[in-house]
């Protein structure tokens, strides 16, 4: 099977972003143990197939969509940082959950700090595509301040 096929077959109704393959249920809730278990299996069993599509995808330029959804996930990955108080990835599950309800109710906020940073995202992808390969955000904003 090649990745064209694994993604038309896995695809839900959920919409174009969704990417949560064959056990969708529309639902908002986050996932138990359980189905966090089953979804690292999943994921370990498609690794490489993963891995091709990622290839392929860094070859392509990235579309406005795209880059607006880096914008924003960069966006709230900025003010998790700061709810965190130090480094986000050291923090228990149950501190990440915390963080990530206050990250919801905080949604404007992020939508205003990813629409300033989409003229450094295009700028990186710029970077990016013409093989500048220490292209990062911490750069494009010494740039541009």
């Amino acid at each position: 099977m090649d990745f064209k096929t694994f993604i038309l077959e896995n695809k839900c109704d959920c919409g174009p972003d969704c990417d949560c393959g064959s056990d969708c249920g529309n639902v908002e809730e986050a996932l138990n143990l359980q189905q966090r278990m089953k979804r690292s299996r999943q994921m370990k069993k498609y690794a490489s197939r993963i891995k091709i599509g990622r290839e392929k995808a860094a070859r392509r330029t990235a579309d406005p969509k795209r880059l607006k959804r880096r914008a924003q996930k960069q966006a709230r990955n900025m003010i998790a940082k700061k709810l965190a108080k130090g480094n986000y990835s050291d923090l228990s599950f149950a501190r990440k959950q915390e963080i990530e309800k206050r990250l919801d109710k905080l949604k404007p906020r992020i939508e205003r700090i990813a629409k300033k940073l989409l003229p450094k995202m295009r700028k990186l992808e710029q970077e990016r595509k013409r093989g500048k390969s220490n292209a990062s955000l911490d750069r494009a904003n010494t740039k541009n301040d």
